[in-house]
């Protein structure tokens, strides 16, 4: 991947971290099969989505696991919240995790939210606006040991002091994604370290203006604001008409009501494709579709069959 090029890509976030590392392997493969450009796992220590004695595989493991049994697709993690892990250590896996897969990860970061794990482990969960400045802490330290052959860095919650990384990562820029859209802090963390801004799926006026607030950040930091890449993860349940879909959105909005504005469409897929492109005039490139258990195969297969080329070709 040029890290700045203007191609659009296809991609899938993965929910199956629930079920089996079998269950997880077959979607990837699925995905990476159908022609989809990226596969994501998420980074939670405990289920956020369903009953507390629930299953949840850890995202890093995972990731490299998944990263040594695929070929072609961009193995990402969306995102890694700072509370979990040392900077220097998450700089060691992707690092790791990158040779494992030939130079094909891309790193997510985000301040956090809350999960489960810190009341059943006793993990700490700082405040906000702690958080976010250990992410911008995070990025810099990840940078410096990234790219830097002895790095140094003094911050409030994280030191380096002749800090190597070897072996470094096979990309010559490893890339970073930031998740988050608080317009005055986060995106102002993305201005300065990002090289994607992935966002959840909000209305195109909204996402509109939060891209504004972004393009004037990074033209403070003396940045292009065209230099970010504009990340979208969605949902959608698509069939061949909407009596094809509408068991499938009845069961959705009896068991997680609150989620449905996270779809971008119930419908077919043209009707997919006319409720996207406007993000593309709005600086999106990534699109990623949403999947939780059980997969919904139709879904995942019209969308990479009838949706995604013509995405790609709008440009």
């Amino acid at each position: 991947m040029r890290l700045h090029d203007d191609t659009v890509r296809c991609g899938v976030h993965s929910g199956q971290q629930y079920q089996t590392f079998d269950d997880v392997l077959d979607l990837w493969h699925r995905a990476e099969n159908a022609g989809y450009d990226w596969v994501s796992v998420f980074d939670h220590m405990r289920p956020h989505l369903f009953a507390p004695d629930g299953p949840c595989f850890e995202g890093p493991t995972l990731l490299a696991a998944l990263a040594a049994r695929t070929t072609r697709v961009r193995c990402a993690i969306l995102v890694s919240a700072v509370s979990w892990r040392h900077p220097a250590l998450l700089a060691n896996i992707a690092s790791t995790v990158d040779h494992i897969s030939g130079g094909r990860v891309e790193l997510g970061l985000g301040a956090g939210s809350q999960d489960l794990a810190h009341d059943q482990y006793g993990l700490p969960f700082p405040g906000a606006a702690e958080r976010l400045r250990r992410l911008d802490e995070t990025c810099h330290v990840i940078r410096r040991l990234w790219e830097q052959p002895i790095a140094d860095y003094r911050g409030a919650h994280y030191r380096l002091v002749a800090a190597r990384l070897r072996p470094r990562p096979v990309q010559r820029r490893l890339p970073l994604t930031i998740g988050g859209s608080g317009k005055r802090h986060m995106l102002r963390i993305v201005a300065e370290h990002a090289d994607t801004w992935n966002s959840a799926f909000v209305p195109p006026e909204h996402y509109a203006r939060k891209r504004e607030t972004l393009a004037r950040h990074a033209r403070e930091l003396g940045r292009n604001p065209a230099s970010i890449r504009g990340s979208l993860t969605f949902r959608a349940v698509l069939g061949e008409d909407h009596g094809d879909v509408a068991e499938r959105r009845s069961r959705i909005a009896a068991t997680v009501p609150d989620d449905l504005p996270e779809y971008a469409v119930f419908g077919t897929p043209e009707e997919c494709v006319e409720r996207l492109v406007p993000y593309l005039r709005l600086g999106v490139r990534d699109f990623l579709l949403g999947l939780r258990p059980p997969v919904d195969h139709r879904t995942l297969h019209l969308f990479s069959e009838r949706v995604a080329p013509v995405l790609r070709a709008s440009l």
